[in-house]
């Protein structure tokens, strides 16, 4: 068994991590969670390389703190030609009612991180405090050279059996995502049943099953939450839906909106990338329930087809097919600045745990 890795990058921090968020998180947004006395993440899985180096940079120059860095490792499922066309004729009267035609076929539009050379060598050279991994793992000889640059590693885990491959594979935490969760559930095969696991069971479940350290993750928008799931036995708690209101974030201002209509229903859906994510519902999650799973391409190329009628639809202020991820827990959404979030977070906190 591989030693575990001191998580001395959260030792002097409050146990509260901004949830990585490729497409919201940013370098503004990372840089003050950090300085507020948090842990901060940058999501990079729909990043190459450079962009990614560019994007690390300008973290760095906003904060001296430890940060995490989190990148996509799904695998390439084959793409079925017949599904893309049918999907694509499905989407074409939405298409026109903007004046707009359907791509003629779908692209992938980004490599997993396992397949992606220059990111692994990125990660290496950087060697941020922590780097976490959605969706699977890469090979272990990656995984090795990650560990001998004294990178603290972890993984998403949506059940007990990701849990313990975490584990097997030398990592040194698990990040247990409940169904509550927005955005992408980490799951390692997406075919596979979903037990749907609320986050407090799913915590109670890892913890019974690995001595890893295990962060809370799903739901969490409240410091008296965030007191629950350590109590629990949960080393940290991480929170995304919680963060994407704070200025500092990359959402726009039509999500912004969504975010604070407590109204508004979220649910999971293959319909925007074709992985299970949990979002808002709107007409693209509609036409994705009518069509079945079955009708819906393999991740990440239906992303190609929901991002280009995002574009063209938001140009003319209709915002129906966005992907505008949120947890369960949205409506407890204080749209304020990152630090004074954190503040809020741990003073709730420290005052749920002495009662």
């Amino acid at each position: 068994m591989v030693p575990i890795m001191s998580l001395n990058w959260l030792e002097a921090r409050h146990p509260i991590i901004q949830a990585p968020m490729a497409g919201i998180s940013t370098p503004e947004l990372a840089g003050a969670v950090c300085n507020a006395g948090a842990v901060g993440s940058l999501g990079l899985g729909a990043m190459n390389a450079e962009a990614a180096e560019e994007t690390i940079g300008n973290l760095r120059s906003r904060t001296e703190q430890p940060f995490i860095l989190n990148v996509f490792c799904h695998s390439n499922e084959p793409s079925d030609l017949e599904v893309e066309r049918e999907w694509l004729a499905k989407l074409d009267a939405e298409f026109v009612r903007f004046g707009a035609a359907a791509p003629e076929s779908l692209t992938t539009p980004y490599t997993p991180y396992q397949d992606d050379l220059d990111m692994q060598a990125l990660m290496l050279r950087e060697k941020p405090a922590a780097l976490t991994f959605h969706f699977g793992l890469p090979d272990r000889n990656h995984i090795a050279a990650l560990r001998k640059a004294e990178i603290s590693l972890g993984a998403t885990a949506t059940n007990v059996t990701e849990a313990q491959i975490i584990e097997k594979a030398g990592l040194d935490f698990i990040v247990a995502q409940g169904w509550e969760a927005g955005g992408h559930r980490g799951m390692f095969n997406p075919a596979a049943k979903d037990e749907q696991l609320p986050a407090n069971r799913l915590l109670d479940a890892c913890l019974s099953v690995t001595k890893l350290p295990v962060i809370a993750a799903g739901g969490l928008m409240t410091g008296t939450g965030i007191a629950r799931a350590i109590g629990r036995g949960a080393r940290a708690c991480q929170l995304g839906t919680a963060f994407t209101g704070c200025p500092e974030s990359a959402a726009s201002q039509a999500q912004r909106l969504w975010l604070a209509d407590k109204n508004r229903q979220t649910v999971m859906t293959r319909a925007i990338s074709g992985r299970p994510a949990r979002g808002f519902a709107n007409r693209l999650t509609d036409i994705g329930e009518e069509a079945g799973d079955r009708a819906i391409p393999a991740y990440p190329r239906t992303y190609s087809a929901g991002k280009a009628l995002h574009s063209i639809a938001s140009a003319q202020d209709c915002h129906d097919y966005g992907a505008f991820w949120a947890g369960t827990g949205h409506a407890k959404s204080r749209p304020m600045p990152a630090a004074d979030l954190v503040t809020n977070l741990v003073r709730e906190w420290k005052e749920a745990a002495s009662e």
